[in-house]
């Protein structure tokens, strides 16, 4: 169901939340980019794009095989003064993502799509950062779709009756469904739908070939259908927002 101003969670702590099954976070990405104009935010993926690349896990390099064009932004020093060219129909160029206004207009970009795909994590302000986009008259009438992990995940809760929390080391926040909300409404927005996505332990089955990996895969497979049960359980979100 799509949410509005209108439509907010009531914020007590026992009411029921219609929250979808959850999706795969990076084909969902690429169905909904399919034939229209990208514009990629923070693409270099955490300078991890050389061993995600032509795996399958790379978001960028995902969403140019089903987007018409996608153009990304990245601030990283790995990006080339001249950019970097990934695809037919891709390519990277260094840049703020605060800096978008000056970017759309020296590129002539028309973005359809804007991807933030587990970026607002990293921003030092969120909340500033959903606002910018409104800010921006080239943007109205777009389509912002980001990915952020859940604060509320079941894999979280699992390694911390061990004592242990996985996070990385650059995230500032981490955001659940309802904080997730209040962001949007308070950002301005007039509808979003906020849908999980599952559990993918992809980097850690690479580094633990043979019995390892398949003890990871079949824990992985546990978490999955956890996650189908309890949806607010999910490792993450895609919230998919009108600007």
């Amino acid at each position: 169901m799509s949410l509005d101003a209108a439509h907010l969670p009531a914020y007590t702590p026992m009411e029921k939340l219609a929250v979808p099954r959850p999706v795969d976070r990076i084909p969902y990405l690429r169905a909904a980019v399919a034939g229209k104009r990208v514009l990629d935010l923070g693409a270099m993926d955490e300078t991890a794009y050389q061993a995600k690349r032509g795996q399958g896990t790379w978001l960028h390099e995902e969403l140019s095989h089903a987007a018409a064009e996608v153009l990304g932004v990245d601030a990283s020093p790995e990006v080339p003064a001249d950019g970097l060219v990934t695809g037919e129909r891709s390519r990277i160029i260094r840049g703020s993502i605060s800096a978008l206004a000056g970017i759309l207009a020296e590129t002539g970009f028309d973005p359809e799509v804007i991807v933030a795909g587990e970026l607002i994590e990293h921003i030092d302000n969120p909340l500033a950062f959903l606002r910018s986009f409104r800010a921006l008259p080239a943007l109205h009438g777009k389509r912002l779709l980001l990915t952020t992990p859940n604060a509320s995940a079941l894999h979280n809760g699992l390694v911390g009756m061990l004592g242990r929390e996985s996070t990385h080391h650059d995230h500032l926040c981490i955001l659940s469904y309802k904080t997730l909300c209040t962001l949007c409404h308070r950002a301005g927005f007039s509808r979003w739908d906020i849908i999980p996505y599952y559990s993918r332990f992809t980097e850690m089955k690479a580094r633990n070939p043979g019995v390892r990996g398949w003890l990871v895969s079949l824990g992985e497979s546990g978490i999955n259908a956890g996650e189908w049960l309890c949806p607010l359980l999910s490792f993450g979100y895609v919230v998919a927002i009108d600007i």
